[in-house]
């Protein structure tokens, strides 16, 4: 059970949510590589997310969500881009997610209770996901350039 108030005021407030997820990725001493790459590319890559995560949680979208974050585990071995960065970039979107949703002070009746628990749940394999083909898109561009060399 999802909580379609939740996911759209997460959709409708994604700019902020983004830039958040942007200044922390440059302020965070351990994201040095990532905080180099242009912000536009950073705020579109967390707003993406962010804005379509209807979307994206529906289901039927695996393949689509796969092919997309393997490409960019590809994009930012090739950037040399760190992966514990990259899964760092992750954790940090979905830790500013939640704390966004915190911040919102929704009723907590037990079924509000319910339903935050089960979105976290949704939120939680939807995030591992992201990260496992971010990973794997990582992997194979690591052993193709190995290969190469």
């Amino acid at each position: 059970m999802l909580s379609n108030k939740t996911i759209h005021l997460i959709e409708s407030h994604e700019e902020e949510i983004a830039q958040s997820i942007v200044r922390s990725i440059h302020h965070h001493p351990e994201m040095s590589h990532l905080g180099k790459l242009p912000e536009a590319e950073l705020r579109e890559r967390g707003s993406d997310i962010l804005h379509n995560l209807g979307h994206w949680l529906a289901h039927g979208h695996d393949d689509q969500l796969a092919r997309e974050y393997e490409n960019l585990g590809r994009l930012r071995f090739e950037q040399a881009v760190p992966l514990d960065e990259s899964v760092r970039a992750l954790c940090l979107l979905k830790e500013k997610m939640m704390d966004f949703i915190d911040e919102q002070g929704t009723d907590q009746d037990y079924l509000a209770l319910y339903a935050e628990e089960q979105f976290e749940r949704r939120i939680g394999r939807f995030f591992d996901l992201l990260t496992i083909h971010l990973a794997r898109g990582y992997e194979r561009a690591w052993r193709h350039a190995a290969h190469a060399a």
